[in-house]
């Protein structure tokens, strides 16, 4: 059973992604990516898209950020879609709520059927916290998201926890609380490359980042890492 779900699992993604990957790559003239202006049009004709039914296009971005990270999708490039498309405030909301949901039934499926193979392979070199996580594993979830996981891979992340057992309800909530501050600092990122592409006539490397909606949001990402290595230091 777990070999054949694990299959399907994996079929699943790879058809996932050449399907995201076709469809974005028949809509993109690939001949103009060095051109500014491009951008510009792209930007205005999603823009003309959302504008006219919001809703419909948040409910298409919650079911693929849904069934993209439960199939172990990277997180980082949705984030800066969701700020493009949607800007910081919605596009943070929308993916922290479907990335958390998304990860929650990741780890479902992981703790079901693949909790033995998952304890095998990390349960020696993350033993460590096994201990801290039994003492407060909301606390200490929480923190591990807040800090980004300490580099350990988006999809590793999510199933990681299969060593602690963690309650559903606390993977969930300490996933949302831990994910804000991150996510809103990737959307804001997002949309502040939207707003220079509708708003300059070329590109700029130097201009780019002299930005408020671009250096304000890397700040606070370099805030952000500081952070975390005093988080990480003091109880991990």
């Amino acid at each position: 059973m777990s070999k054949n779900l694990k299959l399907f699992l994996g079929i699943s993604y790879i058809t996932i992604l050449v399907s995201f990957l076709f469809l974005l790559f028949s809509y993109i003239e690939i001949s103009k990516l060095n051109e500014f202006s491009y951008y510009k049009e792209l930007q205005n004709q999603i823009e003309i898209i959302i504008g006219k039914n919001l809703y419909l296009n948040l409910f298409y971005f919650f079911l693929f950020c849904l069934i993209w990270v439960s199939l172990l999708g990277f997180g980082s490039p949705l984030l800066l879609i969701s700020g493009i498309l949607f800007g910081k405030w919605i596009g943070t909301l929308i993916s922290v709520f479907s990335i958390s949901l998304g990860a929650l039934i990741l780890y479902v499926i992981a703790n079901f059927f693949f909790a033995e193979t998952v304890k095998e392979l990390l349960k020696k070199k993350f033993s460590k916290f096994i201990e801290k996580f039994k003492q407060n594993e909301f606390y200490y979830f929480f923190a591990f998201r807040l800090v980004g996981g300490f580099g350990v891979p988006f999809g590793l992340q999510n199933v990681l926890p299969v060593l602690f057992s963690i309650k559903k309800t606390n993977y969930f909530f300490a996933s949302i609380l831990g994910f804000v501050p991150i996510f809103f600092i990737w959307n804001s990122i997002g949309s502040g490359l939207n707003e220079y592409i509708k708003n300059e006539e070329n590109f700029g490397f130097l201009l780019l980042l002299t930005q408020k909606e671009i250096y304000f949001p890397l700040g606070l990402f370099a805030i952000l890492l500081v952070l975390s290595s005093i988080v990480k230091k003091k109880y991990f």
